[in-house]
């Protein structure tokens, strides 16, 4: 595993400025979110980090190896799962491993061999238009997984799914990624979302349309172990740290 930099990134289209000198560290094994209402650019940054837009200026560092503009080095899964109606759990999940010049059989058996770990055994040879949105989600997970083990860029993953297939999401969530060892950052507006699943929120805040181009506001770090966060969200430690979150989405805390 390795940390990931942002360091001092901006970036601009034509003369608006989306975001301006944003640097963050997400360290190995951590899971980091990206916080931060509809259009403040976190979409934009996360194209940044993966490499499918070269920023106007900084760099992004995995590992201390300059990744800056190089699509393909991280996994990046967006909100909807995207598998393939006409292929099988199996061979959507397989797919990342094939298309790095893996062949299917092998490939087929590595995927097949994390089944349980991400709670899809016995789905196998199913077909997508069969399992449940949460169910789903796994599998595009695991298809993330397999396409980079290293660390995963997730958009907004839980956004579509109900409240309830949410909240065991996010439990499951938090075991399978210790589970395998992987580190994430995950784009939410969910503040809930975010005390309930990062060590650390890093606050953006900023209006573009409006002159204000999107910076780190500040940064959370959750005290409480990913292991230990059942009934988190009824304790005043919860509280404590989702008024700090607040305060600095409304501006009321220095930036860090």
């Amino acid at each position: 595993m390795a940390d990931l930099e942002v360091m001092h990134v901006s970036q601009a289209f034509g003369a608006l400025t989306v975001i301006e000198d944003v640097s963050l560290t997400v360290a190995a094994g951590e899971i980091a979110c990206l916080l931060g209402p509809s259009g403040a650019g976190k979409t934009t940054l996360f194209h940044v980090i993966a490499g499918l837009t070269r920023p106007s200026a900084g760099r992004v560092l995995l590992g201390g190896r300059d990744i800056t503009g190089a699509p393909g080095e991280l996994a990046y899964m967006l909100q909807k799962d995207l598998l393939l109606a006409h292929k099988t759990i199996l061979d959507n999940t397989a797919l990342p491993l094939v298309l790095k010049g893996e062949r299917p059989a092998a490939a087929r058996e590595r995927a097949r061999s994390l089944f349980g770990t991400f709670g899809l055994a016995g789905t196998e040879d199913r077909w997508p238009a069969e399992l449940s949105g949460g169910m789903r989600q796994r599998a595009a997970l695991l298809r993330s997984y397999l396409f980079n083990q290293e660390f995963m860029l997730l958009d907004e993953p839980f956004s579509a799914l109900d409240a309830f297939t949410k909240a065991d999401m996010h439990r499951w969530f938090i075991e399978v990624t210790e589970a395998v060892g992987t580190t994430a950052l995950v784009v939410t507006h969910d503040i809930d979302e975010a005390l309930g699943l990062a060590d650390v929120i890093y606050v953006m805040s900023g209006a573009p349309r409006e002159g204000a181009p999107t910076h780190i506001a500040g940064s959370v770090r959750v005290g409480r172990p990913r292991s230990e966060r059942e009934d988190f969200e009824l304790t005043e430690e919860f509280i404590a740290a989702k008024r700090e979150v607040l305060a600095l989405l409304r501006g009321d805390l220095p930036a860090a």
